[in-house]
C-alpha cells in the first residue's frame, strides 16, 4: 500500500471536514441528528462500506475509516463507529435474509450497535437496531424490548450504555465470525478516531503557541517549545502510518490484518496519550477550564485507550 489517500479520499475527507467544522459541537452528550442526517444523506457516510446489493455505497471499509479519522478531528459525538461496527459484523456472520434487512437500514442512517456482552455497548441506549453476538451465534434484539440505561463517563462525546438482554433474541447468523470481525473493525476504527483526535490537539496546541506571548515573545518561539510539538508531530505522522496500514489491512482480509490491527490500536491510543498530555501542557492553566477543548481531548483519549481493548491488550496480542 502508498501511504497516501488517493485524490477521491483526499477530496471525501475534505468535505467531511469542511460540514463538520461548520456544524460539529463537541460540547453536547448525544449526537446532533440533525448533523448525522446531513452525513449520511449527503455524503453517504454510514454507507460507504456496505455493498450496494445491500443498499451501500459500494466502496471500502478503508474509505469509511478516512471518515472516522475525521470524526475524530472534529471531537463530535457520533454514532459513526457503532454502526460501521455493527455493519461489518452483520456482513461477516449474518445470513443473506437479515443483511436484505438490516444493512440497507444502516447505510440511510439507522443507528446500530453491536455488542458480544463485554462491557458497556457504545450508543446502545440510542440505537435503533441491536445485533447481538452470543455463543455460537448472531442474534437481532428488538431495542424497546430490553433494558437500557446510559451509563456516565468520562468523556461525554462517547456515548455507552448497560443493556441488559433478557427478552427473546431473533438468531440471524454466526456468532464467532461477527465477533472476530467487530473486534478487528473496532480496533482499527478507534485508531482512526484518535490519530483524527490527535491531529486536532497538535493544531490547537501549534495555534496557541503562536498566539501565547511570554517575556515579549510568541510562545512558539522557545527552541524547548518547538522541540515538544516536534515531538508530537513525528508521533501524530507514526500513528496515521500505523492507522491507515491496519485499515488497509482489514478492509482487504489481508494476512497481517491482525497484527496490524493490534499494532494500530497499541500505537495510536499510547500516541494520542501523549500528545493529548502535552497539549494540557503546553497550554497552560487554560487548558484545565470548561472554556477551552483541551479537557476534549483529554478525555477523549481516555476513552479510545479503553474502547475496544486497552494498548497493553492489544500489544499481548502481537506475535513475533
Amino acid at each position: 500500500m502508498e501511504f497516501a489517500l488517493s485524490e477521491e479520499q483526499q477530496e471525501l475527507a475534505s468535505t467531511v471536514r469542511s460540514l463538520l467544522g461548520r456544524r460539529a459541537d463537541p460540547r453536547v452528550e448525544t449526537y446532533d441528528e440533525g448533523l448525522w442526517q446531513t452525513l449520511c444523506e449527503q455524503i453517504g457516510v454510514a454507507a460507504l462500506g456496505i455493498p450496494e446489493e445491500y443498499g451501500g455505497a459500494g466502496f471500502s471499509l478503508f474509505d469509511s475509516l478516512v471518515v472516522l479519522e475525521e470524526v475524530g478531528r472534529s471531537l463530535v459525538p457520533s454514532p459513526l463507529l457503532s454502526s460501521l461496527v455493527t455493519a461489518e459484523a452483520l456482513l461477516a456472520g449474518a445470513d443473506d435474509e437479515a443483511k436484505q434487512r438490516l444493512l440497507p437500514r444502516i447505510a440511510a442512517g439507522d443507528v446500530a450497535a453491536y455488542t458480544d456482552g463485554d462491557g458497556p455497548v457504545l450508543d446502545g441506549d440510542l440505537a435503533s437496531i441491536l445485533v447481538v453476538a452470543a455463543g455460537d451465534g448472531l442474534h437481532e434484539v428488538d431495542p424497546a424490548t430490553v433494558e437500557r440505561r446510559w451509563v456516565p463517563s468520562m468523556d461525554q462525546t462517547t456515548r455507552l450504555a448497560d443493556v441488559r438482554v433478557d427478552a427473546a433474541a431473533t438468531r440471524i447468523g454466526d456468532g464467532p465470525a461477527a465477533r472476530d470481525r467487530a473486534r478487528l473493525v473496532g480496533a482499527v476504527g478507534c485508531a482512526a478516531l484518535a490519530v483524527g483526535c490527535a491531529s486536532r490537539a497538535l493544531d490547537m496546541t501549534v495555534e496557541y503557541s503562536k498566539e501565547r506571548v511570554q517575556f515579549g515573545r510568541p510562545i512558539g518561539s522557545f527552541q524547548a517549545l518547538k522541540h515538544r510539538m516536534a515531538d508530537m508531530l513525528v508521533r501524530l505522522e507514526m500513528a496515521r502510518s500505523a492507522s491507515w496500514a491496519a485499515s488497509y489491512a482489514v478492509a482487504h482480509r489481508t494476512d497481517d490484518a491482525e497484527q496490524l490491527a493490534h499494532t494500530a490500536k497499541a500505537y495510536c491510543g499510547d500516541a494520542l496519550a501523549h500528545i493529548a498530555a502535552e497539549t494540557v501542557q503546553l497550554h497552560g492553566g487554560i487548558a484545565i477550564t470548561w472554556e477551552h477543548d483541551a479537557h476534549l481531548v483529554l478525555k477523549r483519549a481516555h476513552a479510545l485507550g479503553q474502547l475496544f481493548g486497552t494498548s497493553r491488550t492489544h500489544r499481548a496480542m502481537i506475535t513475533l
